[in-house]
């Protein structure tokens, strides 16, 4: 069983920058791939980012290519996500995700395990 708690959401101004942490309570972490999801009000959840579990291999949403960073630290059992430039759009609940010992992927039902979310709000 693998637990994941996300931390670093909050209110921020457009132009702002968030960096949200995923901490997974796992001693294989190391085997996982990571993603991270978004959710806004009415909308359904969305593919983020992603990285494998050597970090080798990294995917992006378009619309966060260039604003957005995806790392993770197998050493402290963590992934992070950089959000710089932030939209009002990019309001949501974000999600962490891991998959077991396979290519990151953009599906949401590929990732066995959640955590509950943290909630980004992008407004002046």
């Amino acid at each position: 069983q693998v637990q994941l708690v996300e931390s670093g959401g909050g209110l921020v101004q457009p132009g702002g920058s968030l960096r949200l942490s995923c901490a997974a309570s796992v001693r294989t972490f190391s085997r996982y791939n990571m993603g991270w999801f978004r959710q806004a009000p009415g909308k359904e959840r969305e593919f983020v980012a992603a990285i494998s579990w050597s970090g080798g291999n990294i995917d992006y949403a378009d619309s966060m290519k260039g604003r957005f960073t995806i790392h993770r630290d197998n050493a402290k059992n963590s992934v992070h996500l950089q959000m710089n430039s932030l939209k009002p759009e990019d309001t949501a609940v974000y999600y962490c995700a891991a998959d077991y010992l396979s290519s990151p992927s953009r599906s949401a039902d590929d990732y066995d395990y959640w955590g509950q979310g943290t909630q980004v709000t992008v407004s002046s």
